[in-house]
């Protein structure tokens, strides 16, 4: 997977929207395809078990558990994440953040938060609270020099939920995209899906990104352009263009993960 770290604050979405001279045919046809394959391998992991509740994934499924010392870690981990999640949405709509880690709280807590995130924030004391706040606010700073101003006019779409049902039903997946540009409509590959994690970059967000470029070509039945994963703990970017071994390859590993929850449960 190609790596870049990012040095000026132009990188990351000139590396993202690339040039439109060199930009593929919109591909409308692969999907149907896709999904076929995808429904295939994934009756034959249900029936193997005789599976017949609602089976769901997301991009977690994806992505091997998460190494924290205890549950609290974990819970501080999902709680930071959730916070530079809203702080995204809000730098790409041009709010200015003097106190960026207030105003995540405001708007997060204005969402109606998880009630055992809520819990966790609660009962955070003085020290702690202060550290999470160090915390998401350097978070932040990484992420919004990487970003710099989004531009008005590149349709940019945040925290976008995508449903897709599988098999009549017996399989969901799920996914939420921190940030999507571009259109389905134009008449080249031109939307970009790009995930934020507050994680180190490895072979798990690795793999939820190749899930991210099915999850939106089944969602909207248009092949995007590429897929990205970016770290505010580093500042790295990883990004690599859809195509169709990229997409064959998420299917193995989205059938595996199902298996693997099947098995399990």
């Amino acid at each position: 997977m190609p790596r870049a770290t990012l040095l000026s604050p132009d990188s990351v979405l000139d590396a993202l929207r690339g040039d439109r001279a060199s930009r593929p045919d919109r591909d409308t046809t692969s999907a149907a395809t896709l999904r076929t394959a995808l429904e295939r391998e994934l009756a034959g992991e249900l029936d193997a078990v005789a599976r017949r509740e609602t089976l769901v994934l997301s991009a977690a499924s994806l992505r091997r558990p998460a190494h924290a010392s205890d549950l609290s870690d974990a819970t501080r981990s999902r709680l930071r994440g959730a916070l530079v999640s809203v702080l995204l949405r809000l730098h790409v709509v041009g709010t200015t953040l003097d106190r960026p880690f207030d105003a995540a709280l405001a708007a997060w807590r204005a969402e109606g938060p998880s009630p055992v995130l809520l819990a966790h924030l609660e009962s955070l004391d003085d020290d702690d609270r202060a550290r999470l706040a160090t915390d998401v606010t350097a978070h932040y700073v990484t992420l919004a020099r990487a970003l710099g101003e989004v531009p008005a006019e590149w349709n940019a779409r945040t925290a976008v939920l995508a449903f897709v049902r599988l098999l009549d039903g017996r399989v969901v997946l799920r996914d939420t995209l921190d940030l999507v540009i571009g259109s389905v409509h134009a008449d080249v590959a031109a939307v970009v899906v790009f995930d934020v994690t507050t994680a180190p970059l490895g072979e798990g967000a690795e793999r939820a990104l190749r899930y991210h470029a099915l999850v939106e070509t089944l969602r909207t039945s248009v092949v995007p352009l590429r897929s990205a994963v970016f770290s505010s703990a580093t500042g790295d970017l990883w990004m690599r263009d859809v195509d169709p071994e990229m997409l064959t390859r998420a299917i193995d590993e989205l059938v595996t993960a199902a298996g693997a929850e099947c098995r399990a449960s």
